[in-house]
């Protein structure tokens, strides 16, 4: 039966088009992890009718040794098998670290970090975050005598030039981290939090000293010298709750204030500065390339039912009850040509802890107002395999009236061919774009049997299955 329903799927998608990640740890050094596994699950997409696929590129692998030194040969692999399989493929340019599985950044940046910490974010305890670079210094000379901004270029430009036989046929799509799990956020919330734990409010992340400098500069043409000093006494730390301390209080909080107002706009505009000179350099190496290009927006959803909305407001997004903060973002991303990747599609405000006032699908409603105003395209993924009701929550996001004209599912492994979800999955694809079925499409006797050895194939899967 299974292989029935499979074979009924081979379809083509032309509303919403479907892409599905690789592993995050597809490569390490020059090989390819997982070969036949990879190999089998790009068989397995094809036939479903998938577009295509993502593929997450490590800035820690590629330039792991020495800067300028780069090893492209297990991403290549990669790139040809998934042209060989018929598929298309878009990339993720990862310049940040990954904790689960292990990927850090680059040894050299590491090496240099043990004596330079401030070329990370730090919080207010003078903690450093070593899962990416902070904004503040991409364009200061802190990585041998180069600053962070020429350095991803120089990666970016000796991607486009080892690629140049794949983008634009192949690769269709390039996604260019901008921070933390390679999003436009600071790193406020750091480690994951358990699933039936109440989120923290997070944490300002304005510590090192070129960001307190950058502040101090504000603050200053600002008339405001005192105002310069530090981040908000009053805010509490990251898993505290937003009650915990005055700042962020619904009624009368100091995010209401004129000190308030004064910190969260030059926060939040550090934050669009960083993305706008990222995207722009995106924009600019693949100005001739046929690709679309993208950056990610996280979706901040605990605490949206606040007024201040604290997990935005920490993250580096100023939008509160009385603000539209994500309009600002939009209007950055259409100034790029770019598209945005927003997550959280498979969540839905009915399975969210009442305590942490969550709303998932309000905030996803505003983001995606802010981008129809604008003339920006969304690119949907979800945030976990298995979400309850999740693959219905997706389909009635992808539907709705701001979004979307692609999916990229994260992705596949042992947990995305499991029995409970594979066929799960094969329904949803069917369903999503309600296709005609026609009698071409149905299996054969011979091709039964592939699909059928193609799903039992992908029950045995071992991959090591993460959200990025």
């Amino acid at each position: 039966m299974l292989s029935r329903l499979f074979g009924c799927f081979i379809l083509q998608l032309n509303r919403i088009r479907l892409f599905a990640g690789l592993p995050l740890d597809a490569v390490s050094g020059g090989s390819v992890n997982h070969f036949r596994a990879i190999s089998a699950g790009l068989k397995a997409l094809k036939l479903l009718g998938l577009e295509g696929v993502e593929l997450p590129i490590w800035w820690g692998v590629v330039e792991h040794e020495s800067m300028g030194k780069y090893n492209w040969s297990g991403y290549l692999t990669i790139a040809e098998m998934v042209r060989k399989a018929g598929l298309k493929l878009n990339v993720t340019l990862c310049f940040h670290a990954s904790s689960q599985p292990k990927i850090p950044l680059p040894e050299w940046v590491l090496d240099i970090g043990k004596t330079k910490s401030n070329i990370f974010f730090k919080d207010r305890a003078g903690k450093p975050y070593r899962g990416c670079l902070s904004l503040a210094v991409d364009e200061l000379a802190v990585l041998n005598g180069k600053t962070p901004m020429e350095v991803y270029q120089d990666f970016c430009e000796s991607f486009k030039s080892a690629f140049s036989a794949f983008i634009g046929s192949t690769i269709t799509g390039i996604t260019m981290g901008l921070g933390p799990d390679g999003e436009l956020r600071y790193p406020s919330h750091r480690g994951f939090a358990k699933s039936d734990t109440v989120p923290g409010a997070g944490e300002f992340q304005c510590y090192d000293k070129n960001m307190l400098h950058l502040l101090k500069q504000h603050a200053e043409a600002c008339g405001k010298p005192k105002w310069g000093l530090g981040g908000p006494h009053n805010a509490p730390a990251y898993s505290e709750l937003p009650t915990a301390n005055t700042f962020f209080k619904d009624h009368g909080g100091s995010w209401e204030s004129p000190y308030g107002d004064f910190f969260l706009s030059w926060y939040s505009s550090q934050l669009i500065a960083h993305g706008d000179r990222l995207l722009s350099l995106a924009s600019s190496v693949f100005s001739d390339s046929a690709v679309n290009i993208f950056g990610k927006v996280p979706l901040m959803h605990s605490w949206h039912g606040t007024r201040s909305h604290p997990s935005e407001l920490t993250a580096g997004f100023y939008n509160t009850a009385t603000r539209k903060g994500y309009e600002e973002v939009a209007e950055m991303f259409a100034r790029n040509s770019c598209k945005i990747i927003l997550p959280g599609m498979d969540q839905s405000d009915k399975y969210q802890l009442k305590e942490s006032l969550s709303s998932p699908e309000s905030l996803l409603a505003e983001i995606g107002t802010a981008c129809k105003k604008y003339g920006v395209g969304i690119s949907g993924q979800n945030s976990t395999v298995g979400a309850p009701d999740g693959l219905k929550q997706i389909k009635k996001n992808m539907l709705s009236e701001n979004l979307n004209d692609s999916f990229i599912f994260q992705r596949i492994g042992a947990q995305f061919f499991a029995p409970e979800h594979f066929p799960l999955f094969i329904e949803f694809v069917g369903k999503l774009n309600q296709p005609e079925l026609h009698s071409g499409n149905l299996p054969t006797k011979e091709g039964t049997t592939t699909a059928t050895d193609s799903v039992h194939t992908r029950s045995n899967l071992s991959i090591h299955m993460q959200s990025a």
